[in-house]
Formats: structure tokens, C-alpha cells, sequence
């Protein structure tokens, strides 16, 4: 239960004598339309890295190419769909359900396009949706949350995500499986999908940020100007140099694939073990952040992805290997994604909310998508192995400059 106090910016307060404060209805609608939109995207995902691989023919350096679009892409206009939202006075709602209505649009476009520019262009349109929504939700999420509970919030937000991730590669498996032209009835029925999560956003997202209405107009010179503030600086290195060193979800999964063996019929499996893990363990981690340390938890995530990295780079071929490396790349993300969010709100005021964590995200985005292209190129020349060896001690010198630098007060 909430009551307002009597603070001149009017927020929310949870009631003394509660431990734990309620989620609100709006971080539960927007988990809502992300499960539903995440069944839609991870039907692609699971199945993207073989159809291009495998249908396509594409190269590892190809198919790095096009991995760096489709996760690094988004970061050209994070920074614009941040601003738009906080610039319309309250538009976060709006601006987020455009930028899931171009990735839905985009979902049928890949059944017309067979080869590598086409096939770049409509990822990078999705992707552009996908940068223009990530902010302005995320901004939502902090603005109806209280700081104490904001790692929790996120938790909750990112389980839900995550339970959709978990949805779309069974989907996708089972389409593959029943129809013959199994690509082209994956990407039909992720448009269907898609469209039904953003008539949720419109009809159960409240339209209000919940936040106080900044006296001035935002502008573009004060939301970059929020890299002055020391701490929110910091973070946004960290969260850049870390990206240089986080190998994509689809290079994972082909190095899993390739290690063991799994047919081609298997693979769109594979995404459902970072999904479980991922789901089981954001609320705890979220939870845990807000108890000892949103910073503690962010950089053991990425200890736990180097553990992955090494499993992979060993000769171990057990049976459990899967299992271990899969659970640990959902712990990663269920100690990272949300965590981040919530460290980074911190040390943003409500009115760039939204421009203040689109540095965060573009930084990140950028480095991810720099990586996409370094990984492809050193496997193309030197081999998997050697690509993740050098990933895997580039995360290891990243995350501990990450602790030396961390911010002022970071647990």
C-alpha cells in the first residue's frame, strides 16, 4: 500500500512498517505486454541464427554482421526515443507503443527477404522499434516504483519478459515441427503475436509516466548533460566496456551447438534454458540488489557469464554441459538487465527519466553491436575457439576495471 507524503515532488511513499512494497498495476500491464511481445520476437530469435547459417548460407562474418544489426542497431535512436518521451510530457506510453507496433510490422517483411541487404534492412527496422520502446518503458517502470523497491520492480518486469522468452522457442519448435514451410509460418505467426501485444499496451498501459511534470521542457543538451553527473558517468562506462566483451545469445548457441552435436531440429531449444534460468532467478536477484547492492550483483552476472565462456573453452562434453552454461547465461541476464535499470535510475531526475537511462542502454547497445562484428570476424579467421577465448579474457579485465571504477556508494 502507498500514501503520498508531503515532499514538494509528490511521490509515492510506501506506508512505515511495511518491509515490502506492493508492484504497481503499471509495471504488471507492461510486464504483460512484453511476455506477449517476447513470445513474438523469440519465435525469431530462436530460429534466426539456423535460418540464415544453415537456409541462408551466411558466413560466421555475415552472420555477425547481421547479429551486430539486430542487437546493436537499436542504439541510434534509444537516445531518441528517451527523448521524445520526456519531451512530450508524459508520451512514454505513446512513444513505446510505436516502437512496438514498426517491430510488428517488420515480423511478415522477413518472409520476403532472402539475402543480406534485404534481410539487414527489416532487422535494423526492427530494431529501430525496438530501440525507440526500451527507454520509455523502462522509465515507467522506475517512475511508478519507489527506490526502495525499484530492483524488485525490475524483477518482476524482467520475469515476465522472460516468461514470453521462454514461450516463443516451444512455439517456434512446435510451428517448425507440424507445418512444412516452417520459416515462413514462424514469422506469420510471430505478426500475429506481436499485434496482440500492442493492443494490450493501448488498452491497459496508463498513459501518465506517474512521475512529477518538469516546470521546463526538457531538452536534448540536458538529457546528454547528465554524463556530468559522476556517478550515472561511471555506469555508463562500465555498462559500455562490459558490452565490448559480451558475446550475442546467438553465438552462444551455436558454440553449444556445434560443441555437442545437436541437430539443426533441436537448436531453436536451446534459447528455452537462458530463458528458465532467467525467469527463476530476476525477482531473487532483483530483490537481492535492493538489499546488498545493485553493483555487487551487476558484476557478479557478468562472473557468471565468464564461467559459461570457460565451460564452453574447456574439453568437457558431459551431458550436463547445456544445462550449466544455459543456466548460468540466464543467471547473467537475471543479474544485469533489470539491475542495471534500476542502478542507473539512481541518479536521473524524474523529468530525463527516460533520456537518462537511453545513455545507459546506447552505450551498451553500441558496444554489443561492435562485439557481434568482432566475434564474427575472429571466428571467421581464427575459429570459435580462439574467438572466445579472447572474448572471455576481455570480460575478465572488463569487469574487474568495472570494480575499481564502480560508482561513489555502489555496493
Amino acid at each position: 500500500m502507498y500514501v503520498a507524503d508531503s515532499r514538494a515532488d509528490g511521490a509515492v511513499r510506501p506506508l512505515a512498517g511495511r518491509r515490502r512494497a506492493a508492484i504497481a498495476p503499471t509495471v504488471l500491464a507492461l510486464g504483460t505486454v512484453s511476455l506477449v511481445t517476447d513470445v513474438s520476437s523469440e519465435m525469431v530469435t530462436a530460429v534466426l541464427p539456423l535460418y540464415l547459417v544453415s537456409g541462408l548460407g551466411l558466413s560466421p562474418l555475415g552472420f555477425g554482421l547481421l547479429d551486430g544489426v539486430y542487437n546493436g542497431f537499436s542504439a541510434v535512436v534509444r537516445l531518441v526515443g528517451g527523448h521524445l518521451a520526456d519531451r512530450g510530457g508524459g508520451r512514454h506510453k505513446w512513444v513505446a507503443g510505436f516502437g512496438y507496433a514498426v517491430s510488428a510490422v517488420c515480423k511478415p517483411l522477413l518472409l520476403v527477404a532472402h539475402t543480406l541487404t534485404p534481410i539487414g534492412l527489416v532487422l535494423a527496422a526492427d530494431r529501430t522499434g525496438k530501440g525507440l520502446r526500451t527507454a520509455p518503458r523502462d522509465a515507467l517502470i522506475s517512475l511508478s516504483s519507489t527506490p526502495e523497491s525499484r530492483g524488485r520492480a525490475f524483477g518482476v518486469h524482467r520475469a515476465m519478459d522472460t516468461a514470453g522468452a521462454l514461450l516463443g522457442p516451444l512455439v517456434a519448435f512446435l510451428i517448425l515441427r507440424a507445418t512444412v514451410d516452417g520459416y515462413d509460418a514462424v514469422f506469420t505467426v510471430s505478426f500475429c503475436v506481436a499485434v496482440a501485444g500492442v493492443l494490450v499496451l493501448v488498452l491497459f498501459v496508463p498513459g501518465g509516466r506517474g512521475g512529477a511534470v518538469a516546470a521546463e521542457r526538457p531538452s536534448l543538451r540536458g538529457a546528454v548533460g547528465l554524463l556530468r553527473r559522476r556517478g550515472l558517468r561511471r555506469i555508463a562506462v562500465c555498462a559500455l566496456l562490459l558490452g565490448l566483451a559480451t558475446v550475442s545469445d546467438s553465438f552462444v548457441y551455436l558454440l553449444l551447438q556445434r560443441r555437442l552435436g545437436v541437430p539443426d531440429r533441436w537448436f531453436a531449444l536451446l534459447p528455452l534454458g537462458t530463458a528458465a534460468s532467467f525467469l527463476l532467478l530476476a525477482v531473487p536477484l532483483g530483490r537481492l540488489a535492493d538489499r546488498v547492492g545493485r553493483w555487487a550483483v551487476f558484476v557478479a552476472g557478468h562472473a557468471a557469464l565468464l564461467v559459461a565462456y570457460a565451460l564452453l573453452l574447456t574439453a568437457w562434453r558431459g551431458s550436463a554441459l547445456p544445462y550449466v552454461v544455459l543456466a548460468l547465461h540466464g543467471a547473467f541476464y537475471a543479474a544485469t538487465d533489470g539491475v542495471l535499470m534500476a542502478a542507473a535510475s539512481d541518479g536521473v531526475p524524474e523529468a530525463l527519466r527516460s533520456s537518462g537511462l537511453a545513455l545507459v542502454q546506447t552505450g551498451q547497445a553500441l558496444a554489443r553491436f561492435a562485439c557481434s562484428l568482432l566475434f564474427g570476424a575472429a571466428w571467421t579467421v581464427w575459429g570459435d575457439r580462439a574467438a572466445l577465448a579472447g572474448a572471455a579474457v576481455a570480460l575478465a579485465g572488463c569487469a574487474a576495471f568495472s570494480v575499481v571504477i564502480r560508482p561513489r556508494g555502489a555496493a
